[in-house]
């Protein structure tokens, strides 16, 4: 039985709603860009149920990949609250919400950030190091979910030796081992060709609905959006709604709805990282965990770098992002 057939969101809500894996309740999140504050988000509200599908859609500059990072507890609002797993991120520190983001959410990104002279398995091995799971163990829970995702085959390949769709099924079997509540995906397909994008899609809800993990699809894409059962549209950090009879032409939420404006925005603007945030690891390390500087066989080579945070795995989980 898998963690969440045995009630992940309720075990672990700890006095949030039963059901809810998180809950953003007007969520704002201001940036310092050389002594100019720009708005990226403006009283934002979004519930992620358990099992859920949901497609957040916008433009570039939107502020759909900021909310996106503020629902994988990679970042922190600067206003508003904000609960995963029934948590109030504004409690916990560091290393709280990096072992709260390394067992609570999964990570896709578009890049697929595998690392370069690391096998398939020892890939998808990595989020478990950080929970200080022993090697054998975690080789076998690896080889276990590539072989869900149909690359059993491939279990000794490293990231050159596959194709964009390959590695792309390898980081959704990252995202998958721990046996997250939540999968946030991030442009999945933007890397691939149409018929390759189709099959990850399809291995993406087949595993939402197999498995009962949330998906959330990040994507400026309508036709992908559109196959979630879910939308959320997003337009210069506010969310919008299509009116019922016309479903193409979004209209602003209303001051009242959406919350009170932190600044005047800045048309587009986005930025791709936080000034001064401590974001973690996607895979939960923050500086170090139990088991993850031990070395065997089956680890990554030393000095073999996370693309997505930069951390050095020959010396345990980086902190940057």
């Amino acid at each position: 039985m898998s963690r969440r057939e045995a009630g992940p969101a309720s075990d672990g809500a700890r006095g949030g709603r039963p059901g809810v894996a998180v809950d953003a309740v007007d969520l704002g999140r201001t940036y310092d860009l050389g002594g100019t504050s720009v708005a990226a988000l403006r009283g934002v509200s979004l519930t992620i149920a358990a099992g859920d599908y949901v497609a957040i859609v916008g433009p570039s500059g939107s502020g759909k990949s900021t909310l996106m990072h503020l629902l994988g507890g990679l970042d922190r609002p600067t206003g508003g609250r904000l609960a995963i797993g029934g948590r109030d991120v504004a409690t916990l520190d560091a290393g709280e919400l990096a072992k709260l983001r390394n067992e609570t959410i999964g990570f896709v990104f578009q890049s697929f950030h595998l690392l370069p002279r690391t096998s398939a398995v020892d890939n998808v091995a990595l989020p478990l190091v950080y929970r200080g799971i022993g090697g054998r163990r975690r080789r076998t829970m690896a080889a276990a979910m590539l072989g869900r995702v149909g690359l059993g085959h491939r279990l000794d390949h490293r990231p050159n030796q596959l194709s964009g769709g390959e590695q792309q099924r390898v980081a959704i079997a990252r995202a998958l081992v721990t046996d997250p509540v939540v999968l946030l995906a991030d442009e999945p397909t933007g890397n691939l060709d149409s018929v390759t994008g189709e099959s990850v899609l399809s291995l993406l809800e087949d595993l939402n609905a197999s498995s009962g993990v949330a998906l959330v699809l990040v994507t400026h894409d309508r036709e992908v959006a559109a196959r979630a059962r879910r939308q959320v549209v997003m337009r210069d950090g506010v969310v919008v709604v299509p009116p019922a009879d016309d479903p193409g032409t979004p209209t602003v939420v209303p001051a009242a709805r959406r919350g009170p404006e932190i600044v005047d925005p800045a048309p587009s603007a986005e930025p791709r990282r936080a000034s001064g945030s401590d974001s973690g690891h996607p895979f939960g390390g923050s500086g170090g965990a139990t088991g993850a500087t031990e070395r065997r066989g089956d680890t990554p080579a030393a000095g073999d770098r996370c693309e997505r945070c930069g951390g050095s795995t020959g010396t345990g989980p980086g902190s940057g992002s």
